[in-house]
């Protein structure tokens, strides 16, 4: 027989129906204590007291060494004191994982070229919840890991394998959250931290956005066991506070693509004289929609808390109830600058074909907009657990586990105005106007608009509420049976409901004072509220923004003081300037009632998704001339999906300005109901080999599902609001979306030629089907009557001697010559679609599984090393590839994979008794971040190549007292995305450095 290996061996927990688990509790022996934690629903290390960076790293070293399947993880240095303070940020460090950052942070991981949606997080072993509000249907599944604190984590357990016992939805890898239990330590632990956090980009903003330059964080932890082991309980805390922001030049309004023959309203016109180098009939070019520049400052507060509860009736039987709170509140004061172009008069210079992009693009015009606006975003995301794990070794053979838990995560407004609001202003003012786009900073030139106090007015308001809930509740039971001492089985049972509501509603007006009559315009509007500023000083780290070019200058302003004023020139007329709440006993149009020029739109979506799964999996270890190791499995999953929806139903269309086409809600509402369903068997292997004592050799093979966004399968239509007058884009749900599908392979070779040291190498291939992607289709949804073409629109161009392109002259000749007209209103200058006039066009974009497979390959490479003066390193380089990647040169919708791209990371690090450091380098090279269709052509847009300097000391008064001194984006790296060619830019955005001190005692 052959003997097990020891140390920190990972092995699944397989499971049994409830009932039995039950009824078998109650005959419990009491025998030797429950064994470890099962991968990845519970899976745990063998207690191991950990105690500084190379303690931890050979923790890890160990968990790669001993895991079934390819793993590899993070251990806390000690209980409390995580390595990294963010977990995405932590989990950077590894091979093949690379991440999304926000605001400088990271939010969301990319594993091995697989997206943020197709990767699973676990919170001990469990589905978690998430959400956020952004006026929007969420998307992404992913877990947000900045609503977690760093102190309340042990390790990060990352499976890039799949087995039969591993949860369904983790293509890229599952990743498993494990905290600390009582149980982990018999000894009791006390430990206080305090921490300043000095983010310099919270002073590198304008005076109405800076933060406090010193923000504080507290974390405490308590854990200890009594009654001789039979029981246990820690109590885990974080408090956090963050001032930060970022300034930003973006085409937020994106890039119009065409042929080089195609006519019309936004092309180029043909010859164009003033245009060098004009695109030629076969090639894909692009114009700019608008320029911006933004500057947001940012206030962040986080609250985390975690209660754990464990009991031991009898040696064999292990409780734990857990309850885990998160609460993140989120403040962001924003105000820009910005240019939109109406593609009249155009001159400049583009690039050659066949991808012809412009280096300069402008318009000649007089008498235009130069549009400021300032805005708010509040919101509040709770998030709540409540779980109950039982364990219990029945027999030496045979061993149950049950666990449940009820999970919620809520994102809402934090703010009486609601989540986000807006108020745009403007000076009518701008001259001709020109963006160079030759540099990694977009130079924006306006002639003839200095800025000028007396001619600022409000020109429009965005009042918007959302609301997300996600729910989770789940059972799961495992078991393990020990056939003898080479072979087990494990099987399981799971079931998973997961409710997904998401709601908002919108009040806007687009009109104001720059209409004869309407209030708001430049004598409603003290002058005192305007403060003037340059612009370039906060681009200093982007290349170009000291050119001499460049319109340096803007106002901000406050945006209560903007409101307070428009409010005094409205009178009693407030809900102009307030957004609504999700009190389904509403009525929106009885208090939009008599209210012109406004439009509002309301939303409520609500999908259920119900899964159920179970699994067989038979384990075996067997020497056959070299030890080895299998395990054989298979996961059953089938998903059934409803999704109603119900939103306020669009009516009339109005021209209320130049370009642009506002849609009208009456005041009704309807529902929408899509239901899918899905089922999968999905098989797996893993074969491993100590080819040497200290080399293994590993072969894996398995198969597994990323279900849909939740935004892809909710059972609705959206309208693009406001339109443009050449026709819209919308979109709507596909609730029978079937899940992405993969095959997955992977080898690997790893040789441990020292302690905590070890070289590796592996290849990964996933075959892929089922990709969900991007279709359109004209449409005409609700039949909305607009009043472009038609017949005054007409005999405008026919008869008043407008162009095409000249939408002021054409509304000029309507007011002239039928004011009286129905739907024309001279005084609010308005136009509304009447009925005989032609139908609002659409392109609706929708999702569908595409009938086209993919396959995606790739390679990671990992060394570490620790010398025995204290000295080590670890490095990683992961490169990916798969001819499922965009291609710049083709236009229309494509077949590609997001987040497709090489990563890689170089960490030093240096220990003693008293002194750490640690420096790391993590790199990520290009990638596609998403591509979409729409009336303007499909686009792409890449991520540029970023890397970022990190570092961290720590010096150890004594065994109680340590302080630590950490540095973040040190080399200051700027973030900068662009659409098929580089100067096609989809924004450029300066964050800074961030420094933290910080001391722990421990008690």
């Amino acid at each position: 027989m052959r003997q097990p290996r020891p140390a920190l061996r990972l092995t699944s927990l397989a499971a049994a129906s409830g009932l039995l688990f039950a009824g078998a509790a109650a005959h419990a022996q009491a025998t030797a204590p429950a064994a470890a934690a099962s991968a990845p629903q519970a899976q745990q290390l063998e207690t191991v007291v950990v105690t500084g960076i190379r303690k931890s790293l050979e923790t890890s070293v160990n968990l790669k060494r001993s895991a079934s399947g390819l793993v590899d993880g993070i251990v806390a240095e000690d209980i409390g004191k995580f390595p990294d303070t963010n977990l995405a940020e932590a989990m950077s460090r590894i091979s093949g994982v690379s991440i999304d950052r926000s605001n400088g942070e990271g939010t969301k991981v990319t594993v091995r070229g697989m997206g943020p949606d197709f990767n699973l997080v676990l919170l001990n072993g469990r589905q978690m919840p998430g959400s956020n509000v952004d006026g929007t249907a969420p998307s992404s599944r992913s877990f947000d890991f900045s609503n977690l604190a760093a102190e309340g984590v042990a390790a990060l357990e990352v499976y890039k394998t799949s087995k039969a016992s591993t949860p369904t939805g983790g293509m890229g890898a599952t990743i498993n959250i494990r905290t600390p239990r009582p149980f982990d330590s018999k000894e009791t632990i006390a430990s206080v931290g305090v921490k300043m956090v000095h983010d310099t980009t919270a002073r590198n903003l304008p005076a109405e956005e800076q933060g406090k330059s010193l923000t504080p964080e507290l974390s405490g932890i308590y854990s200890t066991q009594f009654a001789d082991g039979m029981f246990g309980i820690a109590l885990i805390g974080s408090y956090q506070e963050r001032d930060s922001g970022y300034n930003a030049s973006a085409a937020n309004n994106g890039w119009h693509t065409f042929k080089g023959s195609d006519s019309g309203w936004g092309p180029l016109p043909n010859p164009a004289p003033e245009v060098k180098n004009r695109p030629q009939a076969g090639d894909i070019y692009n114009v700019p929609q608008s320029l911006n520049y933004a500057f947001t400052g940012i206030h962040r507060e986080r609250t985390n808390g975690q209660l754990v509860f464990q009991f031991r009736p009898v040696k064999d039987l292990v409780g734990t109830l857990d309850y885990t709170m998160s609460e993140q509140k989120f403040r962001q004061k924003r105000n820009d600058i910005s240019a939109w172009f109406n593609f009249g008069g155009q001159f400049g210079e583009y690039t050659p074909g066949p991808i012809a992009t412009p280096l300069v693009y402008g318009e000649h015009m007089s008498g235009q907009d130069v549009a400021m606006g300032t805005s708010r975003t509040s919101t509040s995301n709770k998030n709540r657990s409540l779980g109950l794990n039982l364990k219990w070794k029945a027999t030496d053979a045979l061993s149950f586990e049950l666990d449940a838990h009820h999970s919620t995560a809520t994102s809402g407004a934090d703010d009486p105005l609601g989540t986000s609001v807006t108020l745009g202003t403007a000076s009518f003012n701008r001259g001709d106007t020109s963006v160079d786009f030759s540099n990694k900073f977009p130079v924006l030139s306006i002639a003839n608009a200095p800025l000028d106090p007396s001619l600022q007015e409000l020109q429009g308001s965005v009042f918007g509420n959302s609301y997300q809930r996600n729910e989770i509740n789940q059972a799961q039971t495992h078991g393990k049976w020990k056939i003898d001492g080479d072979s087990s089985l494990d099987f399981g049972i799971s079931l998973t409901d997961v409710k997904n509501r998401s709601a908002y509603t919108n009040v806007q007006r687009n009109t104001w004072g720059h209409n004869a009559g309407s209030p708001g315009g430049p004598a409603d509007m003290p002058d005192n509220i305007w403060h003037a500023d340059s612009i370039s000083k906060y681009f200093s780290n982007v290349p170009g923004h000291d050119s001499t070019k460049l319109y340096n200058q803007f106002f901000y302003f406050n945006f209560d003081d903007v409101r307070n004023a428009a409010i005094k020139a409205l009178g009693t007329n407030l809900p102009y300037l307030a957004s609504f709440d999700f009190d389904n006993s509403q009525n929106y149009a009885a208090k939009l009632a008599g209210l012109p020029n406004v439009g509002y739109d309301f939303k409520d979506y609500r999908t259920t998704e119900k899964s159920r799964s179970l699994y067989l999996q038979y384990n075996r270890s067997w020497d056959w001339g070299v030890p080895m190791d299998a395990s054989v499995g298979a996961r059953y999953e089938s998903t059934r999906v409803t999704s109603p929806t119900n939103q306020s139903i669009p009516a009339t269309v109005e021209w209320a300005s130049t370009n642009e086409l506002s849609i009208k809600s009456g005041g009704a509402s309807t529902s929408f109901v899509g239901t899918g369903k899905y089922s999968y068997v999905l098989p797996s292997i893993d074969l491993s080999a100590d080819v040497m004592p200290d080399t293994k050799l590993r072969l894996s093979y398995g198969e597994t599902i990323g279900r849909p966004g939740w935004a892809d399968i909710q059972g609705s239509i959206n309208l693009n609001n406001p339109a443009r007058i050449d026709g819209n884009v919308g979109s709507s749900g596909n609730p029978n979306l079937k899940p992405l599908h993969s095959k997955n392979f992977d080898f690997s070779a790893e040789h441990y030629y020292a302690k905590g040291s070890y070289i590796s190498a592996a290849y990964f291939r996933k075959d892929l089907t089922n990709y969900i992607e991007d279709v359109a289709v004209s449409a005409t949804p609700f039949n909305l009557h607009t009043p472009v073409g038609s017949a005054m629109y007409n005999e405008a161009l026919s008869k008043g001697g407008c162009g095409a392109t000249d939408s002021a002259c054409v509304r000029n000749y309507i007011f002239t010559n039928y004011p009286n007209a129905a739907g024309v209103n001279v005084g609010t200058q308005t136009i509304v679609g009447q009925p005989g006039d032609p139908l609002l066009v659409f392109k609706m974009a929708s999702k569908a599984n595409s009938s086209r497979k993919a396959s995606l390959n790739g390679i990671e490479l990992n060394a570490q090393h620790s010398f025995a003066n204290g000295l080590g390193f670890s490095a990683n380089y992961t490169h990916v590839k798969s001819a499922a990647a965009y291609q710049d040169g083709i236009p229309g919708s494509q077949f590609a994979i997001d987040g497709l791209g090489d990563s890689g990371n170089l960490v030093g690090f240096y220990e003693d008794t008293t002194y750490s450091a640690r420096l790391a380098y993590n790199w990520r090279g290009k990638y596609l971040l998403q591509h979409f269709p729409g009336t303007d052509g499909a686009q792409p847009l890449y991520v540029e190549q970023r890397g970022q300097l990190d570092m961290s000391l720590g010096y150890n008064f004594d065994k109680h007292l340590s302080l630590q001194l950490e540095g973040i984006n040190l080399t200051d790296a700027i973030v900068r995305t662009h659409m098929r060619a580089e100067q096609q830019i989809g924004s450029v955005t300066q964050l800074g450095r961030r420094y933290m001190i910080g001391a722990r005692y421990k008690f």
